[in-house]
């Protein structure tokens, strides 16, 4: 997230706003007299995190709200695994300060510059068929209402509340705490291997249920998936991580430094794309090493991109990218960005992608700089007829009459924000188009 004078924009650079006033709280208090104030004005209000979301979920027109300084843990029990952190913390902060109590989380997200709230409301996950969604380690929640009044949701308070809160898309209210239930720490033994792609496919349950954490990237042009395998082990086990001068080549100079230059040329001359991407499967993708959780599970990306991801069930996600693979051959289209494929464990969230429902994920991206609605409003079709429903925080175009049929709780998602929030403070033209104005 970034802001240039009166104006914030994500980190996607696909939305932006000037909004009316900024304020930067720093305790829950502080959000609690901003919301009081915007609600005495009758100006909406939202608080933003990172700006990882490439929709305008965090779009704030009234008065925006920003994170950064609400950041840090307010408590940890390492007998129950409970740690409650404040919303604007952000992930990349969350492994050290759990460090000194044995615990982390159980499952993250391949990227973790969001912050802790703003990764739960819009659906975070990462890959696992037994783990859910970030959104499924919460187990309480503490946020402010367009009352100016705090609301505590866990298993003592209003327990049948959080499978709503929870994943709130930012709706309900201003999360100011986060509560977690996290696990001892642990160690992954991580195994990236290029396949065949046609191997890949064709085995793709067995693998995804012999490993804990199973996903597989492929670069369009090639055929070849770039397969990432990852074993859970207790925190004792032996650790080889990845020697710092490899490291810095694979994820640095490769992933992100000459990756970005490729991008960029590809856009003043396409042709070099497919020739491009054959050598990076090529001269990347081939490691083996085990280090802590975090280590393994997220990764640096630098290079900036706008992404579009739908979940299906999963016994879709086969025919599903081979329709997407057709389309691309078909279409001629010179595609710089891999195509990734991710699996998440069915969960109770009512609005979660995985609700009621074993899902897996497609992912597909473009450079920041390339205009990406032809290849996705393409691609979006093939999800929708594949059962598919929307990450909440990255580019489609559903309405509520669309989202309504995709999702069992919807109705009663909305019911509870017509209750906790009858005036729209916490809106946008986002919210507006996916829940209803």
């Amino acid at each position: 997230m970034t802001r240039i004078g009166g104006t914030w924009q994500n980190w996607g650079r696909s939305a932006q706003v000037a909004p009316l006033r900024v304020e930067r709280p720093r305790s829950p208090e502080g959000v609690q007299r901003a919301v009081k104030a915007a609600v005495a004005q009758r100006l909406s209000i939202k608080a933003v995190g990172a700006g990882h979301s490439f929709t305008g979920i965090a779009i704030a027109p009234g008065v925006l709200l920003e994170l950064d300084d609400l950041q840090g843990l307010v408590s940890a029990d390492a007998a129950t695994g409970h740690v409650t952190l404040l919303a604007g913390t952000r992930l990349h902060r969350v492994p050290r300060l759990l460090a000194a109590h044995g615990l982390a989380m159980e499952n993250l997200g391949d990227i973790d510059r969001q912050s802790i709230a703003g990764a739960i409301s819009t659906g975070t996950h990462g890959t696992g068929a037994a783990f859910g969604g970030l959104a499924t380690q919460v187990v309480g929640i503490t946020l402010v209402t367009a009352e100016g009044e705090f609301l505590r949701i866990d298993e003592e308070h209003q327990p049948e509340l959080l499978p709503a809160v929870a994943l709130g898309l930012g709706a309900l209210g201003i999360i100011v705490e986060v509560t977690l239930q996290c696990v001892p720490a642990f160690v992954l033994q991580a195994v990236d291997r290029p396949a065949p792609l046609a191997d890949v496919l064709d085995t793709l349950d067995e693998r995804v249920a012999a490993s804990d954490h199973f996903e597989f990237y492929w670069f369009p042009h090639t055929e070849v998936a770039l397969t990432k395998q990852q074993t859970r082990l207790p925190e004792s086990a032996r650790r080889q991580p990845l020697p710092r001068v490899g490291k810095w080549v694979d994820e640095t100079l490769l992933s992100n430094g000459v990756y970005r230059v490729a991008c960029a040329a590809g856009q003043a001359v396409p042709a070099i794309t497919p020739p491009f991407s054959r050598l990076a499967v090529k001269v990347t993708g081939d490691r083996e090493y085990t280090d802590l959780s975090h280590r393994v599970l997220t990764q640096s990306r630098t290079v900036r991109f706008r992404e579009m991801e739908y979940a299906l069930p999963a016994e879709n996600v086969v025919p599903a990218f081979h329709a997407v693979r057709a389309l691309i051959a078909q279409r001629g289209w010179r595609i710089e960005f891999p195509i990734e494929v991710r699996f998440a464990a069915a969960d109770d969230r009512w609005l979660s992608t995985a609700h009621g429902r074993a899902s897996g994920y497609i992912a597909v991206h473009r450079y920041w700089r390339a205009d990406p609605t032809e290849y996705f409003e393409a691609v979006e079709q093939i999800m929708l007829d594949h059962g598919g429903r929307p990450h909440w925080g990255k580019l489609h175009t559903l309405t509520a009459e669309q989202l309504r049929e995709r999702y069992p709780r919807f109705d009663d998602f909305v019911a509870l924000r017509d209750r906790l929030d009858p005036e729209r403070r916490f809106t946008n033209r986002y919210l507006d188009r996916v829940l209803g104005a």
